[in-house]
């Protein structure tokens, strides 16, 4: 009987046949692909900036170097701070005490997520600029003069920290939210016991037990901020985004840009690298035995609570909605114009095949390493993580090089042989532009793949392989079906990117094929911004789907913790 239950183990683990190690090399072979495919960008970088001249280097050091190294650490590091603070200090009231609005509050704060940068940054232009509300209404009650006042400048580095940490803080929010809900009141009751006031609890027992998960908020922060294009283009900061996207075009120095390209890279990765090191190390700390309760709050203690909770939502979701608006009822711009249903016509179509694309790569990976684990198939799963710490720009770049040595050696080859000219097959193509949305937007397809296959017992798959069900079988009568709403949601959330997505469509877009996001951004760099308000609502209109989704997780109340 023994010698029989380790005959069926060993033909669970094993294909049988040929037959049956056909689909697991034709998965391989996929994923290997798709591994290859992730890491051209990178390679194609890495290897454009070493073929640049020195010269090309050294003036890229004397000039702009120096200054785009500068402006994008402070850029970094004021976001960072200020979406801690904002995050950090709003998931602690949600969680820790009870006020008036709290269970709105705590879903209305993650309302800016789906908000675009570059779409906050135009309603606050037309709010704040010289000739917008907020001035023109302080010159009328004052009499001043434009010279008689000084008024902070909202296209500068400060305006860009403003409304980036507006719209990320959502990111530290969440980790951090989670993070207090999951500790467990013992030792926060037992620093009240000794005396302790709840702010010195706070500053002492929760916030380091929270480190971990503030830490990973952050770091997410800072790639989100190092990848904006559209913010800091339009308010004129020069970061490494903006100069990739200068050399590329304006000064077509395809080796300055490969260049810069190189140094943001290696940014972002030592970035991600320290945001899983410490995600790990946060999983591994986490401890939940008894929930707290929340503490209710009275007088002033109360008013200041919301007031720190309201503000984030009414800068970061209210106002821009209405600026938007405001501008959009006074532009001439026809939604239901030809010209505009083909904006949303070539958005949803690049959004619709990206995510279909995007979902199918994450289900290969993430088979392959659930039927054959092993350290080639993690190593495939990980390169496929890389993509969401790349910006877009980087990732546009590292495509069109080898894109372009491609296409021209294949139509000078083709002239030579047959005296006919092949033209650009994959530079300018929406086949090289969705490749790079699948590159860009891959780790969310894996993440939705691995929350789904998480309830999928590893006993399912043995008694589906008992039964003689080989791996395409099984993903299909088993895994698709459970999977499915997990993948629906990573697809949802992969088209709204892709439809916020702006660098890499900037630069990799097929001749004359624009999108709502390059409308919104043609129009807001010839300041016609209220023009730009009508692509920027559409955006955020799409953007709030997931947020939604996202919403009704944390509408569930905790119905262990009430008010104390």
């Amino acid at each position: 009987m023994t010698s029989e239950l380790t005959d069926i183990s060993q033909k669970t683990r094993q294909p049988r046949a040929f037959g049956a190690r056909l689909p697991l090399k034709l998965l391989r072979a996929c994923a290997i692909a798709i591994a290859l495919i992730c890491l051209l960008p990178g390679l194609a970088v890495v290897l454009a900036a070493l073929s640049g001249s020195v010269d090309t280097i050294s003036h890229l050091m004397e000039t702009v170097l120096p200054r785009y190294t500068v402006t994008t650490l402070a850029l970094v590091l004021f976001v960072g701070t200020t979406a801690i603070v904002i995050g950090v200090s709003t998931a602690w009231l949600v969680v820790s005490s009870d006020f008036p609005g709290r269970r709105i509050l705590e879903i209305a704060l993650v309302l800016p997520f789906a908000f675009p940068a570059y779409v906050l940054a135009y309603a606050y232009t037309h709010v704040l600029d010289h000739p917008g509300i907020v001035q023109t209404v302080l010159r009328d009650l004052t009499g001043w003069g434009p010279r008689d006042y000084w008024f902070p400048e909202i296209r500068s580095l400060g305006g860009a920290v403003f409304v980036l940490a507006l719209v990320l803080y959502p990111y530290v929010y969440l980790l951090s939210r989670a993070a207090f809900m999951a500790q467990s009141a013992t030792t926060y009751t037992a620093a009240r016991a000794l005396g302790k006031s709840p702010f010195r609890a706070f500053i002492g027992v929760s916030l380091p037990m929270a480190r971990p998960a503030i830490a990973s908020g952050g770091l997410l922060v800072a790639m989100e901020t190092i990848a904006d294009f559209g913010t800091v283009s339009y308010f004129g900061v020069q970061t490494f985004s903006t100069g990739i996207y200068t050399s590329w075009f304006t000064m077509a120095d395809r080796a300055a840009a490969a260049q810069l390209s190189l140094g943001l890279l290696a940014f972002a990765l030592l970035l991600a690298s320290l945001e899983r090191m410490n995600r790990t190390r946060g999983r591994q700390s986490a401890n939940r035995k008894q929930p707290a309760s929340r503490r209710r709050l009275k007088g002033a203690a109360k008013y200041g609570a919301l007031a720190i909770c309201v503000c984030p939502v009414l800068f970061g979701v209210i106002i821009p909605i209405i600026a938007l608006l405001t501008m959009a009822i006074g532009s001439e711009q026809d939604l239901l114009s030809s010209r505009y249903l083909g904006f949303i016509r070539n958005s949803v179509t690049l959004a619709c095949v990206a995510s279909a694309l995007t979902i199918a790569a994450g289900v290969i990976l993430g088979t392959l390493h659930r039927f054959s684990p092993g350290q080639a198939s993690l190593a495939a799963v990980q390169i496929g993580r890389l993509g969401y710490a790349v910006p877009g720009g980087v990732i546009a770049v590292g495509l069109l090089v080898p894109f372009a040595a491609f296409d021209n050696a294949l139509d000078g080859w083709i002239r030579a042989t047959f005296g006919v000219s092949t033209g650009l097959l994959l530079t300018g193509s929406i086949a090289a532009l969705t490749m790079a949305y699948m590159i860009r937007f891959l780790a969310a397809a894996l993440g939705a793949y691995e929350g789904g296959i998480a309830n999928v017992n590893a006993n399912v798959d043995a008694a589906a392989r008992v039964l003689g069900t080989g791996i395409w079988g099984t993903l299909q009568r088993v895994h698709i079906p459970i999977l499915l709403p997990s993948l629906l949601t990573g697809a949802l959330i992969v088209f709204v990117d892709v439809m916020k997505e702006l660098p890499a469509t900037l630069i990799m877009r097929p001749f004359n094929y624009d999108t709502l996001a390059v409308q919104a951004y043609r129009l807001a760099s010839d300041e016609r911004l209220e023009g730009a308000a009508v692509p920027s609502l559409v955006i955020a209109a799409i953007g709030l789907l997931p947020v939604i989704l996202l919403c009704r997780g944390l509408a569930r109340p905790d119905r262990k913790r009430g008010p104390a």
